[in-house]
């Protein structure tokens, strides 16, 4: 078999300076552990001790909480097992830190239209928010829901909703009637947070109609918050129970955070739903913000005011991944509306402005640009560029070599996947080691991945199940509405005891 060739690795020194050379020091001089640069026996030890791992992962970090003695219970019990079980935090804290002049999000619409907010400002506006929903009664465990765009007002909502200890859940407007409702309907959602329409293609699509329906048909919601995005609020917002989202933002803020425990939810996604009723995912405060941590910054090498741009809308998975961010400091980028509108370069050019250090999208995506034959490396200055993400399904050959014959040649692709099921990902990219054309570059640190045959026989070289052998912080809490677990187990453990079965 020819050995598939190298298209990127990093310098010695990229090496040394990398966030993840940086972590595995620090582990050496907490924990004796000698990894002597190789990303193998770091990984052999963060699956060895995932206590000691994740309790790093929150040291070197310095996640805002009060930790706990005990670090994982339940250790051999998949599920069962519990990280941080007497800790307590909470998740818009932690990603409002550091509220200053700094960058915190730039919001690109399809118009042309730029929004910014600097840290100062953002948690201005969501302690604001969080103020309004606590006046409408919203408190922990409460559901927000969001019919929404991927602009600004999604950001701020989620936020200010965590700031509670409220839950989270988001779908895109471009979602009819139906496929909200068989979402939100099973949640119960106390508010709801949506716009009066969005723009894809340059069309103004209205959300009126079923925004009147969602008020209807839900009869948990105690109040419906609207933002003018594209000038029908007002048809709305003369209706009970229905106000301007902008109204909101003058409400007195929240002088403190709401403390939650590491493992109370804080999202719910939604399985895709093409073989039944979308099964309602929970995720956990903790455990989402460890792991996105781990993966921003040991895995991805982000650091702080970096540009993070992941092309998603609010009802992928890769929008809460993208927005995690900011509790590194960086600066997140959202695009709402087609991006290949008015032309393909829209992106590109994109990057090109914002100095994007991170570009996440999606393998469709980046066989689109090379289909419609344009060279994103000459019509686009992509200096800054030195990571391209690629999920949602397999990057094929052809698309790596896309990537560094007309993009960029000196820079780091990482093919990574997980999903919806654990809001992260097993397999991603690894800052110091190369990238193989076709190939993922590693597993997750703290996820001891194995592929198994349906005997439970371990595999390689060969299609299988993807598996994962021991506990991770971003297991989900379990499913809405499943009291006996029963759905939950299901899914994911009942073809191997004690293994985690992703099915995906």
């Amino acid at each position: 078999m020819i050995a598939a060739p190298i298209l990127w690795q990093p310098t010695p020194s990229e090496i040394e300076k990398s966030e993840l050379s940086n972590f595995a020091n620090w582990v050496k001089s907490h924990h004796g552990f000698d990894w002597r640069d190789k990303y193998r026996n770091l990984w052999s030890w963060s699956v060895e001790y995932p206590d000691l791992f994740w309790d790093s992962i929150w040291q070197w970090h310095g996640v805002i909480g009060r930790k706990g003695k005990r670090l994982l219970i339940n250790r051999d019990k998949i599920p069962g097992a519990q990280f941080f079980p007497d800790s307590t935090l909470n998740f818009a804290e932690n990603l409002l830190i550091n509220a200053d002049s700094q960058a915190a999000l730039s919001s690109h619409h399809e118009d042309g239209a730029i929004e910014t907010l600097t840290r100062r400002e953002l948690k201005e506006r969501v302690t604001a928010l969080a103020g309004w929903m606590k006046s409408q009664g919203v408190v922990k465990g409460d559901r927000v829901a969001a019919y929404i765009p991927n602009i600004k007002q999604a950001v701020e909502t989620m936020l200010a909703a965590a700031s509670l200890g409220a839950i989270y859940s988001s779908c895109s407007p471009d979602f009819g009637f139906n496929g909200v409702f068989d979402r939100f309907s099973q949640i119960e959602p106390k508010l709801l947070v949506t716009v009066d329409g969005y723009f894809y293609a340059g069309k103004i699509i209205s959300r009126v109609d079923v925004i009147r329906q969602l008020k209807e048909k839900l009869p948990s919601l105690v109040h419906i918050l609207v933002h003018d995005y594209s000038g029908k609020a007002p048809d709305l917002v003369s209706e009970p129970k229905i106000s301007l989202y902008s109204d909101a933002l003058k409400h007195s803020p929240i002088e403190e955070y709401t403390p939650v425990k590491f493992n109370d939810p804080l999202y719910i996604l939604y399985s895709s739903g093409t073989t039944g009723e979308p099964k309602c995912i929970v995720h956990s405060v903790g455990g989402t913000l460890l792991q996105h941590i781990k993966e921003h910054r040991l895995h991805s090498n982000i650091t702080r005011n970096a540009p993070v741009f992941y092309f998603t809308t609010c009802g992928w998975m890769m929008w809460n991944w993208l927005v995690s961010s900011l509790a590194i400091q960086a600066k997140i980028v959202l695009f709402e509306g087609n991006p290949f509108y008015p032309g393909p370069e829209r992106i590109w050019k994109m990057a090109e402005q914002e100095k994007l250090y991170l570009l996440g999208t999606s393998a469709k995506f980046i066989d689109a640009s090379r289909k419609a034959g344009i060279y994103p490396g000459k019509i686009a200055n992509l200096t800054e560029l030195k990571v391209i993400c690629s999920t949602g399904s397999p990057l094929n050959v052809e698309g790596f070599d896309f990537i560094y014959e007309h993009v960029k040649s000196n820079v780091q692709l990482a093919s990574i996947s997980g999903g919806t099921d654990i809001v992260s990902c097993f397999v991603l990219g690894c800052p110091i080691r190369p990238v193989y054309a076709g190939e993922i570059q590693c597993k997750g640190l703290g996820m001891d991945v194995i592929i198994l045959s349906e005997q439970g026989l371990s595999l390689k070289g060969k299609q299988g199940e993807l598996c994962c052998k021991s506990p991770f912080p971003s297991m989900p809490i379990g499913f809405w509405n499943d009291p006996d677990g029963s759905k939950y187990y299901s899914a994911y453990f009942e073809m191997f005891d004690n293994v985690w079965r992703h099915g995906d």
